[in-house]
């Protein structure tokens, strides 16, 4: 089962019939999510990606209000199994994880050090922040392999640590350090596991709807977006709104409620 050492039963529940491929624990509304496969550098064949989605899903369902995401023994996740890539089944499964996790409606942060390769920098770039550790090695091996991304991945890729380093890593398979992805905007704060475990605890005390209505818009195409209109709505309708102007006014920290 997955190592799970939370506070929270239903997440305890959870996570409890899962494989000793993860580790999950919950402190103040924040949930780390460790990937252990330290035999492969924490790659991932498909039942460790199961596991994670689950680990995710039990998280957010049981109320966590900031999700970071690491792995084992100084390895962020050095990418896929090979010997699960027989077939796109593979891909495809990987793309909804993808794409769910990038979606939830709390923050998350990839708390990164060592090799951050192929699916690893997949995970990344679906985390909203990244924190990151030296040393730690970044790359998109596919033109090694010959193999491609999903344009999602090459999106979020290209957007989170700019054109001239997304087409650096893809088309020659260069491979980046810890100083070019502070350098270059790829990483938000310097630091291991303690410091991003601070930001997200930062981050529960702010406005959930503010949060989750905030992402919606980032994660939109350009253009009139029909959920974002619904959460900005939400949030300048909310009690949340009315707490903060209150707390600002009579200089105190804001009890937020998520309505």
């Amino acid at each position: 089962g997955l190592i799970a050492k939370v506070r929270t039963p239903a997440v305890a529940r959870t996570l409890a019939g899962l494989g000793r491929r993860l580790a999950s624990r919950a402190t103040q509304k924040a949930t780390v999510i460790t990937i252990d496969r330290t035999h492969r550098r924490n790659a991932l064949d498909l039942t460790a990606l199961e596991e994670l989605h689950a680990a995710v899903v039990a998280a957010v369902d049981a109320g966590a209000r900031a999700l970071v995401l690491t792995g084992a023994e100084g390895h962020f996740c050095a990418g896929a199994d090979l010997t699960e890539l027989e077939d796109v089944s593979f891909t495809e499964r990987l793309a909804e994880v993808l794409q769910h996790l990038a979606a939830v409606p709390v923050t998350t942060i990839a708390a990164i050090s060592g090799s951050c390769m192929g699916l690893g920098m997949q995970l990344a770039v679906a985390c909203d922040i990244r924190v990151v550790d030296s040393p730690a090695r970044f790359a998109v091996p596919v033109a090694k392999l010959g193999l491609m991304v999903d344009k999602w991945t090459l999106d979020r890729v290209t957007r989170m640590w700019g054109e001239g380093a997304a087409r650096h890593m893809v088309l020659t398979a260069a491979v980046l350090t810890d100083d070019d992805a502070w350098r270059l905007g790829f990483a938000q704060e310097r630091g291991g596991l303690d410091t991003a475990l601070e930001l997200a605890h930062r981050t529960v005390a702010l406005a959930p709807l503010t949060q989750a209505g905030s992402k919606l818009g980032m994660g939109a195409t350009p253009g009139p977006d029909a959920d974002y209109a619904a959460a900005f709505a939400r949030a300048w309708a909310s009690d949340d709104l009315a707490e903060g102007q209150r707390a600002f006014g009579e200089r105190r920290s804001p009890r937020f409620v998520g309505r």
